[in-house]
């Protein structure tokens, strides 16, 4: 602003005297101090350019975090608003901490409602061998039928409270990728075979027929790690027969398509309402609470599920119908 009205009286003068309306000498004495003030006010304003870069700059390093030594911006004039362009960085940071910030509220809500889940399911053990280890202190020592019984629900809960802690070990050490996967080829056909034999005696009890669908041969070799695929295939056969109807079934199948086998586990049970489907993967989250509490689950098998086929980079469908059924299903690479 003030460098153009200079430029224009500069002008002006020039005019004047070309015209010889105005002095040679006056000339001089009108145009030297423009001259001065012109270079002057130039140089003043590249020193003040200058300061301010370099207060931008640090507040620029520290913005994103950067090394002292590293090169944040061009030092030299770019033409542009420099108080504008940090203004907007500066609420592209702000931005992005606020972005930062949610997730790690979002963070600390799953690591309550964690702690708080895993301090639930651990806590009904416990108090029931506390009471029948208290019973047994009281009135029931010299019972040798009571102590019996008394002595078997115990190791009942503690088998429980095993369980919830081997199934919190495995998810820990799949998260942090700690756990080596061991990687083989093995007939899926066999492994289902293995795992209705596991089961056989719990389907009994819920009365659910574990049944084999349709299957080619010539898709049954997979790679994977099998101690896992077999977890895998056994949590969801086991939440099939939790959740099945009484007289129901399960059935699991495998068809080979491209390198891939996809291995489906279907059941005819309750089902799962859609509002719920996005959640059945979390810790604990369970979708008949008071049932799967009493069939004994932990509530992190579909957990373990997940995490394994993340490791092993396979996908996982799920698709449900209330009060028609549960179908899972999840991909290997074939051997």
């Amino acid at each position: 602003m003030i460098s153009g009205v200079a430029a224009i009286i500069l002008l002006a003068v020039l005019l004047l005297w070309h015209n010889k309306i105005i002095s040679p000498g006056l000339w001089l004495v009108i145009t030297v101090p423009l001259v001065i003030f012109a270079g002057g006010f130039f140089l003043v304003k590249h020193t003040l350019n200058v300061f301010i870069r370099e207060k931008v700059n640090t507040l620029h390093r520290t913005i994103h975090n950067l090394n002292p030594h590293q090169a944040t911006r061009d030092n030299g004039s770019s033409g542009g608003d420099i108080i504008s362009e940090v203004e907007e960085e500066v609420m592209d940071w702000a931005e992005q901490k606020k972005t930062e910030l949610e997730k790690l509220k979002g963070m600390e809500t799953y690591r309550k409602e964690f702690l708080g889940n895993v301090s639930h399911e651990l806590k009904t053990p416990i108090f029931n061998i506390q009471g029948y280890v208290l019973t047994l202190l009281e009135v029931g020592v010299d019972d040798p039928e009571i102590t019996k019984l008394y002595l078997e629900r115990t190791v009942k809960n503690i088998n429980r409270m095993t369980s919830i802690v081997d199934d919190l070990e495995s998810i820990s050490g799949l998260e942090s990728a700690v756990l080596k996967l061991n990687i083989e080829s093995f007939s899926i056909r066999k492994m289902i075979k293995e795992v209705f034999e596991s089961n056989e005696m719990r389907a009994k009890k819920f009365n659910i027929k574990l049944e084999t669908g349709k299957t080619k041969e010539s898709g049954e070799l997979v790679k994977g790690d099998k101690r896992w695929i077999f977890q895998v295939l056994n949590n969801l056969v086991v939440n099939s027969i939790n959740y099945g109807d009484k007289n129901g079934r399960t059935t699991v199948s495998y068809r080979p398509e491209g390198d891939k086998v996809y291995v489906e586990v279907r059941d005819n049970g309750i089902g799962i309402n859609a509002d719920e489907l996005p959640r059945v993967f979390e810790r604990f989250y369970r979708v008949d609470k008071s049932r799967s509490r009493d069939t004994g689950g932990t509530g992190l098998g579909l957990s373990i599920v997940k995490h394994v086929l993340e490791a092993h980079n396979q996908t996982l469908d799920l698709k449900s119908v209330p009060g028609k059924g549960t179908t899972f299903t999840f991909s290997l690479d074939k051997a």
